[in-house]
């Protein structure tokens, strides 16, 4: 007896389904968790974890914090790089915070990319006792934006400036000789025809501070900085472990990791691994 057309066609996308699920959903997969496996592949495929006395303390292939419970940083440990994934290094979360060099002006539910970075490296230039300052950024840490009002819209004399990331004392006393307003919380100051300018300032066109300790990686999840934020950080912890400068250079030194192949990339340090590395050399 032959079947109906359309009843042979649901039959046959019915094996179809059956075959690809078994090839795709249940042997393709296991292979691979065979293939991931072996010799030289292992450690990456289960996180590249690393013990202590026996204790999974972290992953060399994932970054974390070394704060404390209130989110400040353990002066006897290197830190980090800021990470926008979830509540900071959180593998179910990673990502990049989508906020672009146009992100400069604060709203009353987020702060903008160019306050966050100004923040952070006001920050960290109290912590580390050196020169916080950027281009662009205030000296309370906030971006330096003003939005200048116009009399005909782009063009005619200066009628209102506000700096729009500050409610308090403005970071300069006037633009084009009108004074400057400080910001009101909730009003956007671009809608209602304010243009953008971004203030300069007087900072070192190469900040002491530098751009990865300021800045997120892509995934969030990245367990690296640069040498240059590792010897940043290297008196504070000299200081606090009771060595010289010096020990801790050639700590930085033997945990650096060169480019990839060689030519890929940029060296960078692996922090958990520098810390580890800290506590067998130097107990607290």
């Amino acid at each position: 007896m032959r079947l109906p057309n359309w009843l042979a066609q649901h039959l046959a996308a019915l094996r179809a389904l059956l075959v690809f699920t078994v090839l795709v959903g249940l042997a393709y997969p296991l292979v691979m968790v065979g293939v991931a496996q072996l010799p030289g592949l292992r450690d990456h495929a289960n996180g590249s974890l690393v013990s202590v006395n026996g204790k999974d303390v972290g992953s060399k292939i994932i970054g974390q914090a070394f704060t404390d419970a209130d989110g400040n940083p353990i002066p006897t440990y290197f830190q980090s790089r800021p990470s926008a994934a979830g509540d900071g290094y959180d593998p179910t979360a990673t990502a990049a915070s989508n906020l672009g060099p146009e992100d400069v002006v604060d709203t009353v539910d987020r702060t903008s990319l160019l306050t966050q970075v100004c923040a952070r490296s006001k920050a960290i230039g109290e912590l580390e006792g050196v020169d916080g300052s950027r281009p662009f950024c205030t000296s309370d840490g906030v971006g330096a934006i003003l939005a200048v009002f116009r009399r005909d819209g782009f063009t005619g004399p200066v009628t209102r400036v506000v700096s729009v990331n500050q409610t308090g004392t403005p970071f300069l006393a006037t633009y084009d000789g009108v004074p400057v307003q400080s910001a009101k919380a909730g009003e956007d100051y671009v809608a209602g025809g304010g243009v953008i300018v971004a203030i300069r300032g007087d900072a070192p066109d190469k900040p002491a501070v530098p751009s990865d300790a300021v800045t997120a990686s892509g995934s969030g999840l990245d367990p690296h900085i640069s040498p240059a934020y590792a010897e940043l950080q290297a008196p504070r912890i000299a200081r606090e472990r009771g060595t010289d400068v010096a020990t801790i250079q050639k700590l930085i030194d033997e945990y650096t990791d060169g480019r990839a192949l060689g030519f890929m990339g940029e060296p960078a340090v692996n922090v958990l691994q520098l810390n580890l590395a800290l506590d067998r050399e130097f107990p607290r």
